[in-house]
């Protein structure tokens, strides 16, 4: 029974793959670079300069440059192209009411993040939203996670659980000295997070509502 929750946002909360995919294909095309959709799923997750540093070999310019058009489509459109997990506000809401403190810590820009959660109207249901810098060196998920545990004024890193879909979420967590709940339902595999080594696995949200709040 930990205290102290911590969510990812992409794959954990919201099924957020069609508008990061677009706005991916959006970037590339300023490039003429032509990918498949199922070979950009990778970009789900990470900062987006990793991603796109990837596909251009290391040249910070072309990465750079691909995220403000990556940025063009998703501010206005593909932030929207988004959707809520089915029973992840009742959790969410169940949780709070059992006194835990529940934050959202993710690699996103941290007002995409805000507008998101506003949009979905869910934005109360966590206690503080922690989310990277759009220019700054918060921007992997242990830089996020130090600052979202700095918002809640953890004492005691036994008391919180990092709960995501990727490996970047449990080596996140085990770099600030957290435990890390993979789910299922996202966007990483079973092995990922296997081998990333999540102290936990949940198939689907009941799995996951069962698991916090036996």
């Amino acid at each position: 029974m930990k205290q102290y929750l911590f969510f990812d946002l992409d794959g954990t909360v919201t099924d957020s793959k069609t508008g990061i995919i677009r706005s991916v294909q959006h970037a590339l095309a300023h490039f003429n670079v032509s990918r498949a959709d199922e070979d950009l799923l990778y970009f789900i997750g990470p900062p987006l300069r990793d991603s796109f540093g990837k596909i251009f070999d290391g040249d910070t310019a072309k990465a750079e440059l691909a995220v403000k058009k990556y940025r063009e489509y998703y501010t206005v459109t593909g932030i929207f192209e988004n959707a809520l997990y089915d029973g992840i506000a009742d959790l969410l809401a169940a949780l709070r009411g059992a006194g835990r403190v529940v934050s959202l810590a993710t690699s996103k820009p941290e007002p995409f993040a805000l507008r998101i959660l506003e949009h979905f109207g869910i934005a109360g249901l966590f206690d503080h939203v922690a989310g990277a810098e759009l220019t700054g060196p918060r921007n992997s998920k242990s830089s996020v996670l130090r600052h979202a545990c700095g918002l809640c004024d953890v004492d005691d890193m036994q008391q919180c659980l990092m709960v995501g879909d990727r490996k970047y979420d449990v080596l996140g967590a085990h770099a600030v000295g957290m435990s890390c709940a993979g789910v299922l339902y996202g966007y990483g595999s079973r092995r990922e997070l296997e081998e990333a080594g999540a102290e936990c696995l949940c198939d689907d949200v009941p799995s996951l509502r069962r698991m916090l709040l036996a």
